[in-house]
């Protein structure tokens, strides 16, 4: 089969389109044909060799290594103890993450059953393939963690809000892919949304149920945003902080990733700042197919590249400002 494969981290030149032996279902697994594949970004963290944790946290990465974890496509063969999936079935799922076995950057990969979902009738394999990570994310930081595993950046087990009507949840970086997906959430379970975007996405982001869009590029929103009772930084970084303003007292701000926050400040007003690590989850997908059937949920496609120009693809990703997700497809 073609594959793309890291022999050496570095930059999108580091993705070499090759030719190796397809692997073999084992027990509890599936042997999937690739028909598209999701790039995300521990995608890129891997292939630069995880320069964006501290040094003493990077764990150890295995060359030669198939990046993604993010797949749509067909089972082709089933291995023992399989559930009930069979061959010809249309599923898709985030493999075996955290960890660097998703391999899903080739024309076939095995999954484990449990990672898997039903693709949902009416979303072609491009939308399918582009949802896993990011909706998931979304999901574990909003609706249900799944899961009793702290984040490597806290010592403590994330729980979500509960978002109805009269709850006011923020997001920023709501055009991308995990913030995309938890506008349509927050929406779905009945809250408010304040979207923070660049302007270009107002009219998205207001398709996808945003009641308010904040363009952060004439407007700080930490200075004009007040009492919201959850902000979803899917940005992270030095400036998540400022958003505590924006959090009536008693409320929460949830980092995506790793976010510098006063937690004197956040102590004080009674804050909760909480992370979670995204894990694989073949029944909380399955219950996310339904609302993209359903049409409630949908996935944005920023662009799609052949497998082989996977480089291209993640030269894309480097150029930020992305509408929803990248996707690799395959013939």
């Amino acid at each position: 089969m073609k594959a793309i494969r890291l022999h050496e981290f570095g930059g999108p030149e580091v993705l070499r389109h090759e030719e190796i032996p397809a692997p073999v279902a084992g027990p509890g697994e599936v042997l999937i044909r690739v028909h598209a594949a999701g790039i995300n970004p521990p995608d890129w963290y891997v292939r630069d060799g995880m320069t964006v944790m501290p040094e003493a946290m990077r764990p150890p990465i295995p060359l030669p290594l198939i990046p993604g974890t993010d797949v749509s496509g067909v089972v082709e063969a089933a291995g023992p103890d399989a559930g009930d999936l069979a061959v010809g079935d249309e599923v898709f799922g985030m493999l075996r993450f955290p960890g660097f076995g998703g391999s899903t950057y080739a024309e076939y990969v095995t999954a484990p059953a449990t990672d898997l979902a039903r693709k949902p009738s009416g979303v072609d394999h491009v939308q399918a393939a582009g949802a896993p990570m990011a909706a998931l994310t979304a999901w574990q930081f909003l609706i249900d963690l799944g899961h009793d595993d702290p984040s490597p950046f806290q010592p403590f087990t994330h729980r979500p809000v509960p978002l109805g009507p009269g709850t006011t949840v923020l997001v920023n970086g709501a055009a991308g892919g995990v913030g995309h997906f938890a506008v349509q959430l927050a929406k779905w379970r009945g809250a408010r949304v304040i979207a923070v975007a660049s302007g270009r996405h107002r009219r998205f982001l207001r398709d996808l149920g945003a009641d308010e869009v904040i363009d952060y590029t004439t407007t700080d929103p930490a200075t004009t945003v007040r009492d919201v009772d959850l902000v979803l930084d899917t940005v992270g970084g030095p400036h998540t902080g400022r958003f505590l303003q924006t959090i009536r007292d008693g409320g929460a701000l949830f980092p995506v990733f790793f976010g510098a926050v006063d937690p004197d400040e956040a102590a004080t007003r009674k804050i909760t700042v909480s992370s979670a690590q995204v894990r694989s989850n073949g029944r909380q997908l399955t219950e996310l197919a339904h609302l993209l059937a359903a049409g409630t949920v949908r996935t944005a496609v920023d662009s799609t590249f052949p497998l082989a120009d996977a480089a291209a693809a993640h030269t894309r990703a480097a150029q930020g400002h992305l509408r929803g997700k990248i996707v690799l497809t395959v013939a």
